[in-house]
């Protein structure tokens, strides 16, 4: 049973960082592709970045290039999120999913259709 928990939101202001985690289990985390998504309310879930099996290729959204970095530990069983110099617009509910089968994902890797779980979800509030 594949578990996904994230861990590391919270209120900062704009300009600032926090670290999302996204602790994994119940399957070998290098042959599956990761990402984190975010909803900010009334919106629809959004890629926010993508990490191809075990960290062979990383996807950004283009409105967080340059500021936030996907990254797993060596045992590939926790996936990270650092976000830097956060505004007002990354504020929403952060969420870690993954999926073993993703074709092109390359293409697909911001499609919450694609993967198969998902974490809880944790919140990010950023203040201006």
């Amino acid at each position: 049973q594949v578990q996904l928990v994230e861990s590391g939101g919270g209120s900062v202001q704009a300009g600032g960082s926090l670290r999302l985690s996204c602790a994994a289990s119940g399957y070998t985390p290098s042959s599956y592709c990761m990402g984190w998504f975010r909803q900010a309310p009334g919106k629809e879930r959004e890629g926010v970045a993508g990490i191809y099996r075990g960290g062979g290729s990383t996807y950004y959204a283009d409105s967080v290039k340059g500021r936030f970095t996907i990254s797993q530990d060596n045992a590939k069983t926790t996936l990270y999120l650092q976000m830097n110099s956060l505004k007002p617009e990354d504020t929403g509910m952060y969420y870690c999913a993954a999926d073993r089968f993703i074709p092109t994902y390359g293409l697909t890797w911001h499609n919450p259709n694609a993967y198969g779980y998902w974490g809880q979800g944790t919140q990010v509030t950023v203040s201006s």
